[in-house]
């Protein structure tokens, strides 16, 4: 079978397929219907080598809640009614470990989701943008189902726009929530960007370039969200920031600074996309600008950006007292790097919620 992008089969299979279904089988039902819940097709990033697992012809169908009760009459009629596959694909899959598990004739399981639509948004992010979102919300969501839910694609909304106006919500950050955010990187990248020369000066190349890589995630990471993206998940953040205006020499200078060579060479490139991602925070008007350039560490030979210098200004610029007075750990996929509590918005608002002292963040900021 000829590869088709996982959006446009999806696409294709709710205007083909899931629609008539429904018009035939239940005409007054509202819903709205897209693909948000994960994959690399969402991102535009899925190839053949998708295909192996969690892909295929897949809908997500959501009800307002006054629709709860047809829920499991839909699913039914689903199962009944949907073709055993779709231009080629197999319409059911096998169990497997992953979402879905890999499409299978002989599977028992189809690819479309029912669910209640502000339930669903509660389940995947912690909260229901529509009831309002919190600074406490964004800061207990892991950027990766930030990329979901605003990227993938919406088919339908028969909600009255319910669906695709919980995605404008959820479009990006607040300004001061940004600031804060942002000077959160720069904090971690202050505290390390002197690491890789010390290290390699006492003869430790491996720690020199496991630091060096450290700072090279914070850079990518840091590059998207100047330039507004969500940052996915490591398997697709180099290539999302190499997607970025303006991207190219950072992503060659990061090439330097990861290659063979000694420390000095590393380090011409890790200032080199320092100072660029110094620029890049210029200019975009959130803070005074600061125009860092590399300068040697105190008395020692190593070139560092001072990149406190670029937390101060983006603090400064807070406006919000509860933001101005936090520590800057920034968003919970910032300090965190485990998939099993990224991927659950239960313990993700567990660990955040936990971070901070006393009332200051628990339930909904103001």
């Amino acid at each position: 079978m000829a590869f088709l992008p996982g959006l446009t089969l999806a696409r294709r299979y709710h205007e083909e397929v899931v629609a008539p279904i429904l018009r035939s089988r239940y005409p007054e039902l509202r819903y709205a219907a897209g693909l948000l819940d994960g994959g690399s097709e969402l991102l535009g990033l899925d190839t053949a080598r998708s295909t192996d697992h969690d892909w295929g012809p897949r809908v997500q169908l959501f009800v307002g809640v006054a629709d709860i009760a047809a829920i499991p009459h839909l699913r039914a009629a689903l199962d009944v009614e949907l073709p055993t596959e779709f231009l080629g694909w197999p319409t059911r899959f096998s169990d497997g470990a992953g979402r879905l598990g890999i499409a299978d004739a002989a599977g028992v399981r189809h690819g479309i989701a029912v669910d209640e639509l502000a339930g669903w948004w509660r389940d995947r992010l912690g909260f229901d943008p529509a009831a309002g979102i919190g600074t406490a919300d964004w800061l207990a969501s892991p950027t990766q189902r930030l990329a979901e839910v605003t990227g993938g694609a919406v088919f339908h909304d028969g909600l009255g726009g319910a669906l695709t106006a919980r995605r404008a919500a959820v479009r990006w950050y607040p300004p001061d929530v940004w600031r804060y955010v942002l000077a959160a990187v720069w904090t971690r990248i202050a505290q390390s960007e002197h690491l890789p020369g010390r290290c390699a000066e006492v003869g430790d190349e491996l720690g020199s370039r496991v630091v060096t890589g450290g700072i090279a995630r914070d850079v990518l990471r840091l590059g998207l969200l100047l330039r507004r993206r969500w940052p996915p998940y490591d398997k697709w953040l180099g290539t999302v920031f190499a997607g970025l205006p303006g991207a190219a020499p950072v992503v060659a200078a990061l090439a330097v600074a990861m290659g063979p060579g000694a420390w000095t060479r590393r380090q011409s490139g890790l200032v080199e996309a320092l100072e660029t991602m110094a620029r890049w925070t210029d200019e975009t008007g959130l803070a005074t600008p600061v125009r860092a350039r590399v300068v040697p560490f105190h008395s020692r030979p190593f070139l560092v950006l001072h990149a406190e210098r670029i937390v101060a200004a983006l603090r400064a610029a807070v406006t919000d007292p509860a933001l101005r007075g936090l520590p800057p750990l920034g968003a919970v996929d910032q300090y965190v790097n485990s998939v099993d509590v990224l991927t659950d918005a239960t313990r993700v608002r567990r660990v955040a919620d936990g971070l901070w002292p006393g009332d200051e963040v628990t339930g909904r900021w103001p």
